[in-house]
């Protein structure tokens, strides 16, 4: 079966980018770590064994920290933009715009730590389910669905809260997809988060570099 790895990203636009973490570090600092942490991101989408890789994008990337380099990073990449109002929507309507044969593998950009052979890994489940990655604050990092019609179970899951990963499953599972689950990853929302994420990426990972930068 072939895959299609799908980014959905925000432009990080300082002042609109991770703003619980622009709260205690500073509108530039959260919106350079949200760049870094999209470069490693599309680094690991670019490293896996995939069919096709998509970006869905919202927001002026011309406006984003590390502009110049996320637009070079993304010129490798089928970049659409999102459509939709909240982010259930959003979701839905990006598994079915990147979408054409095969499944396809949703990420975020608050992962850096995440390796293209996890992807990969990800991806070869999909021969035979759907997949769904936690992340350990509730909400879930990664979706693979077989049938981007399966996406359409999002827009009636609360997101952005504890229960947003559980809810998700069941959702998914009342819709008749048939889930196997994936690591759990933390993902990066508040300053508490910063280090221990950092310290899962590799020596020379943008997003690990950044932190380092930030706390000296």
């Amino acid at each position: 079966m072939t895959v299609t790895a799908l980014v959905v990203a925000k432009a990080p636009v300082p002042g609109l980018a991770k703003t619980r973490l622009a709260a205690t570090i500073g509108n530039a600092a959260a919106a350079d770590l949200a760049a870094a942490s999209l470069l490693d991101t599309l680094d690991a989408v670019s490293a896996a064994d995939v069919d096709r890789r998509v970006v869905a994008l919202t927001g002026t990337l011309a406006d984003a920290a590390r502009a110049e380099e996320l637009t070079r990073a993304l010129a490798s990449f089928t970049v659409i933009p999102q459509r939709g109002d909240g982010l259930g929507e959003r979701l839905a309507n990006a598994h079915a715009d990147a979408a054409t044969t095969g499944a396809t593998l949703q990420i975020g950009m608050d992962t850096p730590q995440v390796t293209a052979q996890l992807l990969s890994d990800a991806a070869a489940l999909l021969g035979s389910s759907d997949v769904l990655g936690s992340a350990e604050d509730g909400g879930w990092w990664a979706l693979g669905l077989r049938n981007p019609d399966l996406a359409r179970s999002l827009l009636d899951v609360p997101m952005s809260a504890p229960s947003t990963g559980t809810d998700t499953l069941e959702a998914l599972t009342a819709a008749g997809a048939s889930i196997t689950m994936l690591p759990e990853l933390r993902d990066v929302d508040f300053e508490s988060d910063l280090d221990a994420v950092a310290q899962l990426c590799i020596p020379t990972s943008r997003f690990r570099i950044a932190v380092t930068q930030l706390e000296n």
